[in-house]
This record gives C-alpha cells, sequence and structure tokens, in this order.
C-alpha cells in the first residue's frame, strides 16, 4: 500500500497536487500531513471518531470526490472539518486528552499500520491543518489516496 496525503488547499491548487501525486515521486508538501500506509477510509474513521469525541457525532463525515479528473483526490467535508480542529481545544470535565484517546482509538481500528503514539502525532497533525482554515477562506482540506 501506498500512502494518503492531507493537506489545505483551493480547489484549483488540490487538483494541481493531485495531479503531481498521481505522477508519483512528489515529497511531501509543507504544509500536508503525510501518512504511510493508510487510504481514505482510515481518514472517515479518523473522522467518525473526531465527531464522537467532540460529540457532533452523527454528521456526514464521508469523504466526496472533488473532479472527475482525478479519482484519487478526496474533499474533507465541512464537519469533519470542524470535528477535527475542535480536537485540540474541546475540554472535558474528567475525561482526560480528547485528542490523545481519539488517536488511541483510531491506531486500535483494524489493520492500523502505526500504534497510537505516531497515531498522536499524525491525529495532532491533522488536527492543526484543520484549525488552520478559517470559514471566510476559499481553502479547504483534501485527502489524496493512492
Amino acid at each position: 500500500m501506498g500512502f494518503t496525503e492531507i493537506f489545505v488547499a483551493t480547489h484549483d491548487a488540490a487538483l494541481k497536487r493531485a495531479g503531481t501525486l498521481d505522477g508519483g515521486g512528489a515529497p511531501p508538501a509543507a504544509d500536508a500531513v503525510r501518512i504511510p500506509g493508510i487510504s481514505d477510509f482510515e481518514v472517515e474513521q479518523l473522522g467518525d471518531l473526531a465527531g464522537t469525541a467532540v460529540h457532533a457525532g452523527g454528521a456526514d463525515y464521508e469523504l466526496t470526490m472533488v473532479d472527475v479528473a482525478s479519482d484519487s483526490l478526496l474533499a474533507v467535508p465541512p464537519a469533519m472539518v470542524r470535528a477535527l480542529a475542535d480536537l485540540l481545544t474541546y475540554e472535558t470535565e474528567g475525561e482526560g486528552d480528547v485528542l490523545e484517546d481519539v488517536a488511541a482509538q483510531w491506531a486500535a481500528q483494524d489493520d492500523m499500520p502505526f500504534d497510537a503514539g505516531q497515531a498522536q502525532t499524525y491525529v495532532r497533525q491533522v488536527a492543526e491543518l484543520a484549525g488552520g482554515i478559517g470559514d471566510s477562506e476559499r481553502s479547504g482540506l483534501y485527502v489524496w489516496s493512492a
């Protein structure tokens, strides 16, 4: 299995990045999280876990196709972006660190290629990407998966 890259971009920049990644051999972008050994399915699992953790479960966390020109590029829905960003600031009473809990649950999913410690790093990086997107910006969070 290859890798999945999660990044912030405008629609046009996301299509350009996908084209580069589809061509192979592209280094990770500076504003991206590259996770080896997972697919878009595992990113959707992360979205579901994040939504449940911040009490926003039940929203649509399914990644959507961006353009017919690229079947490897998917957009992260706004509800998932908010849930991921909320992991950085969500406060609970005595329940521990929400981000850490989500990372541990994500790492425990079937066939995950990393442990809870590495998952925590990935989840924090993705949450920081999501948290950097303003509501008024034309940028979005995208997932490219080989």
